[in-house]
């Protein structure tokens, strides 16, 4: 809601902390959304490794169409990253995604 503006007053800070709190209770499109956040440096610094991060645990979580829009997204983060960048935002996410396992 506070992405969009709708109902409240748009606020890209605020929707962020909302989108962090709900892919940390394994909300799985709330992921994509963060990506989408720090690719485009809105509600927080753009950070690359954040965005390719995000987007790596999106197409490690969904499926169909949206499997293929998270691979999408992480290949054109991707593309504008150091190897250092790389090598980083997939240590990220391996230890984030440890850090939250998933039900069965």
């Amino acid at each position: 809601m506070y992405d969009s503006g709708t109902t409240v007053p748009q606020d890209d800070a605020e929707a962020v902390r909302w989108y962090r709190l709900a892919a940390d209770q394994g909300y799985v499109p709330a992921l994509t959304n963060l990506g989408n956040m720090y690719e485009t440096g809105e509600g927080v610094a753009q950070d690359y490794v954040q965005a390719y991060m995000w987007y790596d645990l999106a197409a490690s979580q969904l499926c169909c169409q949206m499997l293929q829009s998270a691979i999408e997204n992480r290949y054109r983060v991707g593309s504008l990253m150091t190897p250092t960048q790389f090598a980083e935002a997939q240590r990220l996410a391996r230890e984030w995604d440890a850090a939250h396992p998933r039900e069965p």
